[in-house]
């Protein structure tokens, strides 16, 4: 891979990239691969997830999954997934940075993993896990026309949720938070989030 776009050096910019080793949570943790195309207008990479999970079945995701005790840090689990989930080799999954974690209404420590990708990939699905993979332009998640923050009840407490409608597609919870976030870094997007995602709900 050549020289990075400016999107993408901006990310790389302003992300952290340690390692991130796991903090010392109570809370259950996963990773997720945050995957951007090497292109000058990054697509980011998501999936529908099966229909027949027992856990948000039909919803818009990144590959991604719990830490298992081996994993020394949050990239082990986030390579390892995307590899179980979509297919994508190791070697070309090259760092960016991380964001903080996030913590979900249902109690989890989610730590988003920015990598790049080549444009070009070949990808094969675990159809256990996703229905279908798609990409989208980093760029759309910077149009507040597509963004929203609807107000949801979450364990007796009213919480402002952000989601994003993208033509069939309703992308929400923590997924639409990380595009977000990406968001306004890549693109100063100045989308309010109105809530301490570093925080439990």
């Amino acid at each position: 891979m050549g020289l990075l776009s400016p999107i993408l050096q901006t990310l790389e910019n302003s992300l952290v990239l340690n390692g991130l080793v796991w903090d010392h949570s109570d809370l259950p943790q996963a990773a997720v691969l945050v995957m951007l195309s090497d292109e000058a207008e990054p697509r980011v990479l998501l999936g529908r997830r099966a229909k027949h999970l027992k856990n948000h079945p039909g919803e818009i995701a990144f590959p991604g999954g719990k830490r298992e005790p081996e994993d020394l840090t949050p990239w082990v689990t986030a390579r390892r997934e995307a590899w179980e989930e979509v297919g994508i080799r190791e070697d070309l999954v090259h760092a960016l940075g991380e964001l903080s974690p996030l913590v979900t209404r249902t109690g989890f420590e989610v730590h988003p993993c920015i990598a790049r990708v080549p444009a070009q990939l070949e990808l094969k699905i675990d159809y256990g896990e996703f229905d279908s993979l798609f990409t989208q332009p980093l760029s759309c998640f910077a149009d507040v026309d597509l963004f929203r923050l609807e107000r949801m009840q979450v364990n007796g407490a009213e919480r402002m949720v952000p989601h994003y409608q993208m033509n069939d597609d309703n992308i929400w919870g923590v997924t639409a938070a990380v595009l977000a976030m990406m968001a306004n870094i890549a693109y100063d997007a100045g989308l309010d989030l109105q809530r301490d995602w570093n925080a439990r709900p």
